[in-house]
Formats: structure tokens, C-alpha cells, sequence
């Protein structure tokens, strides 16, 4: 391909894709080949797109096909993965989005792009005909530690609640288990189960946990961390490993963490693991918008900005129409969205 008028060819090759993704600094596990490995053994088409000018790659898109009762759409979080400041690569990326999604026949196509929230960014997506979503695709907003200060610089950054509990969980004996075993996925999910039913949200099947796993751990991208006393589990953190960054994908905790500091020691094993690793940031996942007590992400976020108060707040997911279908579905999940506080 010599020119953006060329439409993109699927790219079939893992090391093509690894090699082209991880140009960008902001790529993180989401657009990954094995996000995409793992989304493939749940059963959904997964079309992997490069584009290029010149013969240089100038964008890159991972798109998910999903069916559900209200509609057929394509997925793409954190991505697609481009320069949002060159309005010609969007107009061309977003103008082949819509061919891939006729040729899909889906109804709209959902995206969630790796970039910072901005005025210019939002105006841009307006124009190119993408509407804010209804719906999230992932984390919004996100809290990174950085992991190129020292432990001791990094303890000393911390709120002083959150020292207070990391070193009272040494005074404890809490320790922490690092595992790649694919059996302690089932402790993790009869946890979130327990939380689930005292939380009343749906839990992730145990088949979604277990082949993310596995997609991942055939590449050494992924450990749990249990934090214990006494052989007793208090809390338990998922952590991908991608692009020089650590991330805290899922947690849980059992009702023994309640009056013990599990989840801070477990949050400190993995600070100090991930520097181990080589990794740059350590990336704690989602948190609350400011004054949404509401949100999904409030009953975490003070325990997570502890650790630091570096916030990204990346543009919202955003839906390229497709069909007729998508105002329905629009109206839809927007009601759903305000019945489940979503």
C-alpha cells in the first residue's frame, strides 16, 4: 500500500501486528493480538486493520464483532490507534470503518480511542458523523503510577492512608502469592461471585476470565496476585502486562479483606513487580468522574487515587451509525444505562 486511498488489508500475521501496534506509546493490551486471540475463543470475529501512507503504517484498528438481542456491532477499545491531530487520517480511518461495517453488516460500530479528552479531539469526531455513546467500552478515565521513581519515592507519593495501610499489612503478616496458575482463576471467580451477590451486579463468566487468562499467559502477560494470612485470601488482583505497562484489570476481595489491609499489599506486591518487569507505568484501571457517586467505578476510586493522583481522562466511547437500526438501539440503551446506573 503507497497511499491513505488504498483501503487496508487485514493483517493475519501476530508479528506484523505486534510490531506495528507497539510503535505507539499509548497502545496498551486492547488492541493487542491476544485481546484479540481471546476475543476469537469466545466465539467473535476479530478484523485486525493497518493503514498506511507511503509505505509507513499511520493508524491501526482491532474491530470485535458482537451480537446481542438489540443489535450487531463492531468493537474497537482503545483504539483506533493514530494521530488524532492529522484530521485527513481520521476522516480516511473513520470512512473505512463505515465500509467494514456494511460489508459486516452491523449496525454501528463502537470505538473508544486511546486518546486524551479534548475540545478538539470531540469537535473532530462530530464532524467525521461519530456520536457519543450511550454505553462505555471501558475505562474512561484512568489512574497511572509512575514506576520510574524509586519504591521509596514511590511509598512517600502515596496518601498517607495509603502508607499507613500498605505498612500496616507488613505489620499483619499478610503476605502475597504471585501465580500463573490457571486454577486459581477459580478462586478469583467465586470471589467475584460472593461480591456480585452482595453488590447485586453481574458478574464475568468464569469462560470470560479463563480464556482471557490463557490467551494471555501464552505470552507471559499475565500473573494474579492473592494477598493472605494465615492461608486465608484476602483480595486478589488480574494484572496484564503490555507495552511496557502493568494493568489492574480485575480485583477482588473476600469478606476477611473487610478489617485487614489485603488489598493494599496486594496493590504494593504488584507496584514492586511491575518495576521488576521493566515496565514504565502501572496502570490501575478505572475510576469515577468527579461528584458520580453513582458511577460503576465510585466504590474504588478513592482507594485507587491513594496510590496516586496522576488522572487520564481519555475521550468516551463514541458510535459510528451504521443501519436504521441504531437510533432504537441508541434510545435503548440509554434507558437501560439510567436503570442500571451504569
Amino acid at each position: 500500500m503507497s497511499s491513505m486511498s488504498t483501503p487496508p488489508n487485514p493483517v493475519t500475521d501476530k508479528a506484523v501486528w505486534e510490531n506495528v501496534v507497539q510503535h505507539y506509546p499509548e497502545a496498551n493490551f486492547l488492541q493487542s493480538w491476544n485481546w484479540g486471540v481471546f476475543h476469537e475463543q469466545l466465539g467473535h470475529p476479530v478484523t485486525r486493520l493497518v493503514w498506511e501512507e507511503n509505505s509507513r503504517p499511520v493508524a491501526v484498528a482491532s474491530a470485535v464483532k458482537e451480537t446481542a438481542k438489540r443489535g450487531t456491532y463492531l468493537t474497537i477499545a482503545g483504539g483506533p490507534l493514530l494521530d488524532w491531530s492529522q484530521p485527513a487520517v481520521v476522516n480516511r480511518v473513520m470512512t473505512d470503518l463505515r465500509s467494514l461495517g456494511q460489508a459486516e453488516r452491523v449496525d454501528f460500530i463502537r470505538f473508544r480511542p486511546q486518546v486524551v479528552n479534548s475540545p478538539t479531539v470531540a469537535a473532530l469526531l462530530n464532524e467525521v458523523g461519530a456520536k457519543p455513546s450511550p454505553m462505555h467500552v471501558t475505562a474512561d478515565i484512568t489512574v497511572t503510577v509512575d514506576l520510574s521513581k524509586s519504591l521509596d519515592e514511590l511509598m512517600a507519593s502515596f496518601r498517607k492512608s495509603t502508607r499507613y495501610e500498605v505498612r500496616r499489612a507488613e505489620k499483619e503478616g499478610i503476605t502475597v502469592r504471585r501465580s500463573t496458575d490457571p486454577a486459581d482463576i477459580d478462586l478469583m471467580y467465586q470471589d467475584q461471585l460472593a461480591l456480585a451477590k452482595k453488590h447485586n451486579f453481574v458478574p464475568f463468566s468464569h469462560q470470560f476470565w479463563a480464556k482471557q487468562f490463557a490467551a494471555f499467559a501464552a505470552d507471559d502477560q499475565v500473573e494474579l496476585f492473592h494477598a493472605e494470612l494465615n492461608g486465608e485470601r484476602l483480595a486478589s488482583a488480574f494484572i496484564l502486562y503490555y507495552n511496557q505497562e502493568a494493568v489492574y484489570h480485575y480485583g477482588t476481595s473476600t469478606a476477611a479483606n473487610g478489617k485487614l489491609p489485603g488489598s493494599y499489599a496486594c496493590q504494593w506486591a504488584v507496584i514492586q513487580r511491575a518495576k521488576e518487569r521493566g515496565c514504565q507505568r502501572y496502570n490501575l484501571w478505572g475510576i469515577a468522574p468527579p461528584n458520580q457517586p453513582n458511577h460503576r467505578f465510585a466504590g474504588v476510586t478513592t482507594f485507587k487515587t491513594g496510590f496516586s493522583e496522576q488522572v487520564t481522562e481519555f475521550v468516551p466511547a463514541h458510535d459510528l451509525p451504521i443501519s436504521w437500526k441504531y437510533q432504537p438501539i441508541n434510545w435503548f440503551e440509554s434507558l437501560r444505562r439510567k436503570a442500571r446506573k451504569l
